[in-house]
């Protein structure tokens, strides 16, 4: 085994070295062994712990994501939702939808004011803005797959929670910056504020999250949904407008979905299918850039680029006017992901220049979600393979802490169209499609997916971003199959992001300047922004060599079983 190390972290503090001396481990290469790929190294090590002890890729998953909760509060979590995809060793394809559901008092109209004005501040932050959570269920649903007792996947979290850790200086900024926020949506103290500013090293201790944790690793699943801690969360409902109430909790189900699945170049893709877009936005752009065969052309050539940009751009039409809850509308993937439809779509694609986004689709923008998600990829020695994206929305969610439980709640009820056709804070309209509705689950872009070659895992692969998940799955995939480039460089490498509306490409700012001159000279429209997505990626070979690389973007890290 090979292990190369990007970046060491060495935080100790008095009393805490178990949690503050650790590696942030960027790449490994190795054969035969269990990887876990997340956004913290804790939490990883707690995946690859659980997996030391005999445990498989699903008791990986539910201790990562516990970890989560506790290292990563601004995106794991227990108050909030996600999707997991899984293919068994024995080939079974799994998909696990633990989305958040709109309560039973939400209406249409919710954020709307007398006039017919939508308040997205309502949508976005404190009570009001929750939906019901489903992280919980989740793991519960994902513990019938696994080997070892929830007590035990528990542990690490509690561990972690109980004794505290270091934080980190990406961590410590993010917190100052949202000690207002807090403040303005938190009647009693919580530990995620300070008199004075955090700073790299300062250890989080947060006693109220290990004894929620303790108290479902004591009475289960149903703990949460109906004892104390979902007491606890109605309580903090009405302490200003929320609606979300005990049967709100007591009624939450997990949905198990049948995976999207589809061909690709000799790979058998896995994916999420709705509520969650990504699924069918990845269907989308592999099969339309695949008639222009990406594999002649090299990364970030004008020319991929402009082939994956006008992908991007046709499929994120269709989400908007297409995409929302399967429950509730209907689902059109197999018309949607069709040849038949997607060579009408591509008819109008030109090298000679831009297409206008106005003529590929038909609701005034394109629906955009807040970037602060997580993922976590993983692969055990047995052959299963779990992708997990899990969210609170948007960073901290509604940046309410449940008083007493000690965790953060979602901010989730942003992610529907509050007002079909009235964009959100974020520029965000969706159609009839996604408007609320109770018990109604609201459209999310996560993509986590699974590649199979010859039956057999060949990449797992997941990212945070919000709208940009899908296309940097989409870009991470076709940089190895298409253009050849290791996991490494596939993830690393700069990206890209289209999404209809606004008609601007994004770009981060070391994406290829050649490339942009070529490509604004054909009508194209380049902004540099910060980073895109944190791409979660394990890669296996054909003589089944393992890289699993986490992303340079953050503090995210690989741990080996």
């Amino acid at each position: 085994m090979r292990i190369m190390l990007i970046g060491f972290l060495c935080l100790v503090q008095q009393g805490f070295a178990q949690f503050t001396d650790y590696n942030v481990t960027k790449e490994i290469q190795t054969k035969a062994k269990s990887v876990v790929v997340s956004a913290h190294p804790l939490a990883s090590e707690a995946g690859a712990a659980v997996m030391r002890k005999g445990g498989n890729a699903f008791d990986a998953a539910i201790a990562t994501q516990y970890a989560l909760a506790v290292v990563y509060p601004q995106a794991g979590n227990i108050g909030g939702g996600g999707f997991l995809v899984a293919v068994k060793a024995d080939g079974e394809k799994l998909a696990i939808d633990f989305r958040e559901t709109a309560p039973a008092k939400a209406h249409r109209n919710m954020y709307l004011d007398k006039k017919g004005k939508a308040n997205t501040d309502l949508s976005q932050n404190g009570r009001l803005a929750v939906g019901v959570p489903g992280s919980v269920a989740g793991c519960y649903e994902t513990l019938k797959y696994a080997r070892l007792p929830m007590e035990e996947l528990l542990q690490p979290a509690i561990d972690l929670a109980e004794k505290g850790f270091a934080i980190t200086e990406k961590e410590a900024k993010l917190l100052n910056e949202t000690k207002e926020d807090f403040l303005r949506h938190n009647k009693t103290p919580i530990v995620f504020v300070k008199d004075t500013p955090w700073k790299a090293g300062d250890v989080l201790v947060q006693k109220e999250l290990a004894e929620t944790l303790k108290r479902i690793q004591k009475f289960g699943e149903k703990e949460f949904y109906e004892g104390k801690t979902a007491q606890m969360i109605v309580a903090e409902m009405k302490k200003g407008n929320g609606i979300l109430g005990l049967k709100d909790l007591k009624n939450y189900q997990i949905k198990k979905r049948i995976p999207l699945s589809f061909d690709y170049k000799g790979y058998e893709v896995v994916t999420m299918p709705l509520p969650s877009s990504g699924g069918v936005l990845l269907a989308q752009m592999l099969k339309m850039s695949a008639y222009e065969n990406l594999s002649q052309y090299q990364y970030a050539s004008p020319e991929a680029v402009q082939i994956m940009v006008e992908a991007e751009r046709r499929a994120y039409a269709d989400r908007a006017e297409y995409m929302g809850d399967p429950d509730f509308i209907e689902d059109r993937t197999p018309w949607l992901i069709s040849d038949d439809y997607l060579k009408e779509r591509w008819a109008s694609f030109s090298f000679s220049q831009a297409t206008p986004s106005a003529q590929v689709g038909r609701i005034l923008s394109s629906t955009e979600e807040s970037p602060q998600t997580t993922h976590l990829s993983i692969l055990d020695k047995e052959g299963n393979a779990v992708s997990v994206t899990t969210t609170l929305n948007g960073y901290y969610g509604s940046k309410v802490v449940v008083a007493g439980a000690g965790f953060f709640l979602n901010n989730e009820m942003d992610d529907f169209s509050i007002k079909p056709g009235v964009p959100n804070l974020f520029g965000a309209v969706g159609g009839e499609a996604n408007a609320i509705q109770p018990g109604k689950r609201m459209l999310s872009s996560m993509t986590p997916s699974i590649l199979l070659k010859d039956q057999r895992p060949a990449i797992v692969v997941g990212t945070p971003g919000g709208t940009t998940i899908p296309t940097s799955v989409f870009q991470a995939i076709v940089n190895i199959v298409d253009f050849g480039l290791s996991p490494n460089l596939a993830v690393n490498l700069p990206k890209f992001h289209h999404q209809w509306l606004p008609e601007t490409v994004a770009v981060e700012k070391n994406f290829s300047h050649d490339t942009r001159k070529a490509l604004e000279q054909k009508g194209y429209v380049f902004k540099e922004r910060g980073p895109i997505g944190k791409t979660e990626i394990i890669a296996i070979d054909d003589q089944g060599h393992i890289t699993a690389v986490a992303d340079s973007r953050g503090d995210d890290s690989v741990a080996v079983e």
